[in-house]
């Protein structure tokens, strides 16, 4: 069966120091679904893209990476679009023209888990729709991964995203956060506590810590890895690589209930998401790694 991956695609418009913007493709559900399926897990996107040339930039994108898609309708009149503005560290901000207003989504039944995340479960009216895919996908025992990948710039309120949370994290079993997100959502929480605490009633739960590594928890189980060692070209897109490869790593060993993981797969999981996250981090935007580029 098929993954499937709902929420929003867009172009990431990348602005670095000295140099003219480029077109490059982006979302978060889309950088997922791209790397989910370049680590051979047959993936389909459910999002909304226009007949325009970043349209084109994307489809072109899913193509290469053999990911299917479902255009949703109605087609909006010009496709997404973020400016991504870097800083010397290789880190980046953002600034959206967007639009999520798809009218149906698909039959969870259909498909061997459903992820979604960032702006596809926060932008109405298409959040609501997500938000009952959510739970109609969790009464047919659909596994479920979020992803809540805030952004500030699009909704500067911080309870808004607490409410998406809370509304979307009871029927997931896999969560991951980086420790931006989890500082918005869940402010002076240390992400050590943090990610056991969610573990104990939520099942599979990950937060990023950037060069301090990343937590993994899994009801009573709880690990740490370091980041892998490599030379940063940017940030674009790594933590979609680190959740990608998480799924594709849960699709291997046949999606195991987090009361099954012990903390040696755990670790195992962790440094297989880790190592994609930084491979991606020595490219360009957002390049999630192929299996081969996993292969020792």
């Amino acid at each position: 069966m098929t993954a499937l991956i709902v929420g929003e695609a867009l172009v990431d418009v990348i602005h670095r120091p000295g140099s003219e913007p480029t077109p490059q493709a982006g979302g978060s559900p889309f950088n997922v679904a791209v790397g989910l399926s370049r680590l051979d897990v047959p993936t389909l996107l459910a999002t909304q893209l226009a007949s325009d040339s970043f349209g084109d930039l994307l489809r072109d994108r899913l193509d290469e990476s053999g990911v299917a898609l479902l255009a949703l309708d109605p087609t909006p009149g010009r496709t997404s679009s973020a400016l991504a503005t870097l800083t010397g560290d290789g880190g980046a901000s953002y600034a959206f023209d967007l639009t999520w207003d798809p009218t149906t989504l698909p039959d969870p039944a259909e498909f061997e888990v459903l992820h979604v995340g960032s702006l596809g479960t926060a932008l109405r009216p298409g959040a609501d729709l997500v938000s009952d895919l959510v739970v109609m996908a969790d009464v047919l025992g659909v596994p479920v991964s979020f992803d809540p990948n805030v952004r500030l710039a699009v909704e500067p309120d911080p309870e808004q995203w607490r409410h998406v949370f809370a509304a979307i994290a009871p029927y997931a079993q896999i969560i991951k956060m980086s420790d931006e997100d989890a500082a918005a959502l869940f402010p002076g929480e240390d992400p050590i506590d943090l990610v056991r605490r969610l573990s104990t009633d939520r099942g599979l739960v990950a937060i990023t810590c950037g060069g301090d590594g990343a937590h993994l928890a899994a009801r009573g189980v709880s690990v740490w890895v370091p980041p892998a060692d490599v030379r940063i070209v940017d940030t674009i897109g790594a933590g979609d690589s680190f959740m990608s490869a998480m799924l594709a790593w849960c699709a291997t060993y046949d999606w195991p209930g987090a009361a099954e993981l012990d903390a040696m797969e755990l670790t195992d999981l962790a440094m297989f998401a880790s190592s994609a996250a930084a491979i991606t981090c020595s490219r360009p935007g957002s390049d999630p790694p192929r299996a081969a580029d996993l292969t020792p």
